[in-house]
């Protein structure tokens, strides 16, 4: 089911949830006016509606979750997006992080291991106006055949990093990546500033669902 609106209450608990992850430290406009413009309440069921627009995770079903707003802020905020950048995202889920990229001007490849999660974020995001190039298969093996990319982001906590996800990126670009165990990790920014040469730089703890793979948790 598709909401048909998003009214003016919407919009005033959209701007109010961007006043709270601005005041937590986000300070990319790009990523305010994405997290201001995309309508959450639209991936809510109707019955939770008032979790849409609250600064936390939410579970959507075969255990995943709508990651936390400013958890999805952070993540592109380290991005470094620039308008036109290839973007791949590895971890579907919701489809709620891809459409905040897509609102940054980017073009996003997405890749979902959940079959469930990966049929219905393929017909509803097109439905609500966002239209990102789907795959479902192993993510944490990236997408070879589009390769290189100008920035991956990984949203599923990985036991390491993956040295094809370097591989599949520009010179230059950029991977964003929650690494340790199943219950916490640390997010990881990696700029390949060469091809034997990476720049590493680590940030504060999160807590996401495991990256499932041949190249995640098994």
């Amino acid at each position: 089911m598709i909401p048909q609106e998003d009214t003016y209450k919407h919009k005033g608990k959209r701007n109010a949830l961007v006043r709270t992850i601005k005041a937590k430290g986000i300070k990319d406009h790009d990523v305010l006016h994405a997290i201001g413009t995309v309508p959450r309440h639209y991936f809510f069921d109707p019955a939770f509606l008032e979790h849409a627009y609250q600064d936390k995770a939410f579970p959507i079903g075969q255990g995943q979750t709508i990651s936390q707003p400013y958890t999805v802020a952070f993540q592109s905020e380290l991005l470094n997006i620039k308008p036109g950048d290839k973007v791949l995202e590895i971890g579907t889920g919701s489809g709620y992080q891809a459409c905040i990229l897509l609102e940054m001007g980017v073009k996003v490849f997405t890749i979902e291991l959940n079959k469930v999660l990966y049929n219905k974020a393929r017909k509803f995001l097109p439905a609500i106006g966002y239209k990102p190039f789907f795959s479902r298969g192993d993510g944490s093996k990236g997408w070879p055949s589009q390769s290189p990319f100008d920035k991956i982001l990984v949203t599923a906590g990985a036991p390491k990093i993956p040295q094809n996800l370097i591989d599949q990126l520009k010179i230059g670009g950029i991977l964003v990546i929650p690494v340790g165990n199943r219950q916490r990790q640390v997010m990881i920014r990696l700029i390949k500033e060469g091809e034997q040469k990476v720049k590493k730089e680590e940030f504060n703890y999160f807590a996401f669902v495991p990256l499932l793979g041949e190249k995640g948790w098994k």
